[in-house]
């Protein structure tokens, strides 16, 4: 089983660590038309109809006792985080919710231990350490932190993590009997149908007034199907094959890609980004490192 290969775990965190790490441009550019609980309807619901086809299909799959699971993996691990993050981006800049995404593996780590008794090795919390100081480090030498700028907007985020890494240790404590795509499908069948109600009670007049708002949705559309729909199916199987902190642990290989982005952007890259890289990456290889 080619999940299991210790590479082919490493390869799919980079492929998501990409996505990803996108995700804040698109966010930004469906912000321009639409409201940020618009942004995050339409995500979920573009999400949820791509998937449509395959919920359908594994319906068959769907068993009593996985529906609260389920239930979890969509609201708290998808429909309510991308709620939050679109209200968080209309107030703190990209790289502070970069930063505190990056939470994400501790908070994996803390619900694991707390409410699933998931054991846990020295090395372990050294590569949290590690993977959190490198993605710190990358994020606040960018230009576009501006510490002046943290608000109570900043805790939508640190919520939403803390949903990520409930819903991560759910998957990985009571769904590992699915696959990724039955996962997702799944949970995203329940959250669909909410997305379209929420929908039609707001307002979309302001919205074609913008000229440019086909374009806005196109970045929306991108980010529900590639950014929500797929990214959201390699995630569930990486859970399944892999420890609940080593998959959380993309949030920290993120602030890599923000910085390739910028280098395409012609931005400077320093000996320090690349020292807070290594640092990230040897984070990450002690998190999955066996005993």
């Amino acid at each position: 089983m080619i999940w299991k290969k210790p590479w082919f775990q490493f390869s799919i965190l980079l492929i998501l660590a990409f996505v990803w790490g996108s995700s804040f441009i698109l966010m930004k550019i469906g912000l321009k038309s639409f409201t940020n609980d618009q942004a995050a309807g339409i995500r979920m619901l573009l999400a949820s109809l791509v998937l449509l086809p395959y919920s359908i299909k594994n319906l068959k799959h769907l068993k009593k006792k996985d529906v609260k699971s389920l239930l979890v993996a969509g609201f708290i691990g998808s429909f309510i985080p991308a709620f939050l993050f679109t209200k968080a981006q209309t107030q703190i800049d990209s790289a502070l919710a970069g930063m505190l995404n990056s939470m994400t593996p501790v908070f994996t780590l803390l619900v694991g231990v707390l409410f699933h008794r998931t054991k846990f090795q020295v090395l372990q919390v050294l590569g949290l350490v590690l993977g959190l100081l490198g993605a710190i480090g990358l994020i606040a030498s960018g230009n576009g932190l501006e510490i002046g700028h943290v608000n109570s907007y900043a805790l939508y985020i640190v919520l939403a993590t803390c949903f990520y890494a409930i819903n991560i240790n759910e998957i990985k404590a009571r769904l590992s009997h699915l696959s990724g795509m039955q996962i997702t499908s799944l949970a995203f069948f329940f959250t669909g149908p909410a997305a379209l109600f929420y929908l039609l009670t707001t307002d979309f007049a302001p919205v074609i007034e913008n000229p440019n708002w086909p374009i806005h949705l196109l970045a929306l559309a991108g980010l529900g199907i590639i950014g929500t729909a797929i990214a959201m199916i390699l995630m569930n199987s990486l859970i399944r094959y892999a420890s609940a902190v080593y998959a959380s642990s993309v949030t920290y290989i993120i602030p890599i890609f923000a910085i390739m982005w910028g280098i395409l952007d012609n931005e400077r890259i320093t000996a320090f980004h690349l020292i807070c890289m290594l640092i990230i990456l040897l984070g990450v290889y002690l998190i999955n490192k066996k005993k």
